[in-house]
């Protein structure tokens, strides 16, 4: 009855339970009405509603169970012979196949879904850290008017944000209170010194309450953002194991969301997947006939922002061929193949390394399409 390969009959089988009318109803109901049937009863309601719209001279309504579905049910064994031409056991091997290839389609719509929440996720790490930094200078140079030595001796933000939080006025910055707040013995002496001889101006408890109240703000959100990183983390085992494995979770999770999802990214050559990110500078470079950026997002990834800048380039282009291959894995075979991508672009790594030691010599810089345009105008 149904035409195709065992993936295409189990998508074929995904989209009648969901109540379209696939090609091989269409051609029973045709024939049905050749033999002058003007009635028809199924056993699903959408697919019911839905031949109602497509098919004339017919009536169309559901019902289950059907007297025809229960015959069938009951004389299972005679109609798999007679109707397809199998026997009992050949029959249950096709629909074991069947089902685990439905099953593998479902499992992928949901992963797919799961990937949206993931790219959500992501969206609001990166808000969050737009304003951790605006609130962590605005406090800094706030509180830096009542203790401004403090900025030198504490560069972590979180930390000083929670100095400012828990002690408040400089005077509070002693040895004991330091240490209970994890400041190491050292440090915790210059800092009490620092806030003895401090040249700030003096603040009122009545000042420092906003100061602290953002401090703490700070404190919530950095929280926050430690709890995302965490879901990402975890989503992403699932949701991309081999991407996760290859760039990280973070990474991973922002190419995703850029890309407007895992098939998506899946789809994409290694060529665009290199400068996702880089839109901006790519049509520019398109318009004006400058050089196109070598990377987009994946520049985060440590081998590539720590590599010298004539190195770069071909470590991207490495890099996101073996993303290609990660995330069509992931997207559409399930198969964890990370360890020996991951094997693969480190030798490449390395290879650019050793290859690529000394920089090349600098060609002459070739005129772009806009200078050109002002030379051909003269002056």
């Amino acid at each position: 009855l149904y035409r195709g390969s065992t993936d295409e009959i189990a998508d074929k089988m995904n989209r009648l339970e969901a109540g379209e009318p696939i090609d091989e109803v269409m051609e029973v109901i045709n024939e049905l009405k050749n033999k002058g049937i003007r009635k028809i009863i199924v056993e699903n309601r959408e697919l019911a509603r839905n031949l109602t719209n497509k098919v004339t001279d017919v009536e169309t309504r559901s019902e289950l169970p059907t007297s025809v579905g229960n015959q069938y049910r009951n004389n299972f064994s005679r109609y798999v012979k007679e109707v397809f031409g199998l026997d009992e056991k050949e029959y249950t091997e096709k629909v074991f196949e069947i089902t685990v290839a439905q099953t593998r389609h479902k499992l992928r719509q949901v992963a797919e879904k799961r990937d949206l929440y993931v790219a959500q996720a992501i969206s609001s790490v990166d808000d969050l850290d737009k304003i951790l930094n605006l609130i962590s200078s605005r406090v800094r140079e706030w509180y830096g008017i009542h203790f401004p030595e403090l900025e030198d001796l504490v560069k972590d933000h979180e930390e000083y944000m929670t100095l400012v939080t828990k002690l408040g006025h400089r005077s509070n910055f002693t040895v004991d209170n330091l240490t209970k707040l994890g400041i190491s013995q050292d440090r915790a002496r210059r800092i009490a010194e620092a806030s003895s001889k401090s040249v700030g101006a003096e603040m009122t408890d009545w000042d420092l309450t906003p100061v602290k109240t953002y401090a703490e703000i700070y404190v919530q959100l950095s929280s926050l953002r430690k709890s995302l990183s965490q879901y990402i983390d975890e989503a992403m085992v699932e949701i991309a194991p081999n991407i996760r494995e290859l760039v990280g979770s973070l990474l991973g999770a922002r190419l995703i969301m850029i890309a407007g999802g895992l098939t998506r990214l899946a789809l994409l050559p290694a060529s665009t997947m290199q400068v996702l990110g880089a839109e901006k500078a790519l049509f520019r470079a398109l318009r004006t006939g400058s050089r196109p950026p070598k990377h987009g997002v994946i520049f985060q990834f440590p081998d590539i922002f720590k590599a010298p800048r004539w190195q770069r380039g071909k470590i991207a282009r490495a890099l996101a061929a073996k993303l290609a291959i990660a995330a069509k894995a992931d997207a559409f075979t399930g198969n964890f193949i990370a360890p020996k991508l991951k094997e693969d672009l480190l030798k490449r790594v390395q290879e650019v390394k050793t290859i690529y030691a000394k920089p090349p010599p600098r060609k002459p810089e070739a005129k772009t399409a806009t200078k050109k345009a002002a030379e051909k105008k003269g002056p």
